[in-house]
């Protein structure tokens, strides 16, 4: 068995996004078609817990919309460089100890390369984030990425009113106990700030993003893994 999070909208309470954690007999393999199953399984499990219809934010989703909000497929704006994929931003926009911003990732040919820029294995204890001058904290532990998310698609949010047919969102290769920065729940965070009606209010500015998150109890964090054997969750996909 497995473990995944649903990343639930939740306007109208403190954690402004609910996950919903659900167990999936899990199907290992890199094809797509094994993707597929985990995704079905990952559904068919929240519908269980009345979560249903379900959108999946990936580059594996089999809805367009879900494709296109995939952050693999985002660009943000910069000054320097132009629009460039969202991780390159992320990426290149790491603080650490001895080293950072490494801005000059925003220019590489490919994400892995950038992620395989051995500076940010290197430099030290990531201290931060920077973004076109302006700098971000570690708390809440998402907040560059969700900022990097949001932003790259504000200039048409208008246009993703079907946003409010699903439930929840889901990434399958988002895995909680080995990363926190997640598509899906940046996902939901966006859908929460639009039916809170504050979207237009917390992009303004970074730190108005900040204020917005720093008034609730937006805290993601990384899930201890469970003690009780290896389970499947940990195979590599």
């Amino acid at each position: 068995m497995a473990e995944r999070p649903v990343f639930v909208p939740s306007p109208d309470t403190p954690e402004l996004v609910k996950e919903v954690v659900c167990q999936l007999e899990w199907n290992p393999g890199f094809a797509p078609v094994q993707k597929k199953k985990n995704i079905e399984a990952l559904h068919t499990a929240a519908a269980k817990k009345g979560l249903s219809p379900l959108l999946e934010v990936s580059t594996k989703s089999e809805s367009p919309l879900g494709q296109f909000l995939s952050a693999f497929n985002l660009k943000v704006h910069t000054s320097k460089f132009g629009d460039i994929p969202m991780e390159l931003a992320f990426q290149g926009g790491k603080v650490f100890e001895h080293g950072g911003p490494f801005i000059d990732l925003y220019a590489a040919a490919e994400v892995k390369d950038a992620r395989r820029d051995t500076r940010l294995q290197k430099s030290g204890k990531l201290v931060g984030f920077e973004f076109e001058g302006t700098s971000f904290p570690l708390e809440p532990k998402t907040v560059f990425y969700d900022w990097l998310y949001i932003n790259a698609i504000f200039p048409c949010w208008r246009q993703f009113s079907a946003l409010r047919e699903y439930a929840g969102y889901t990434d399958i290769e988002f895995n909680p106990y080995r990363s926190v920065n997640c598509q899906a729940r940046s996902c939901a965070l966006f859908a929460t700030l639009i039916s809170k009606n504050v979207l237009e209010k917390a992009v303004e500015t970074p730190k108005s993003f900040l204020e917005t998150l720093s008034d609730s109890n937006y805290r993601p964090h990384l899930l201890e893994a469970p003690h009780h054997g290896r389970p499947s969750l940990f195979v590599s996909h």
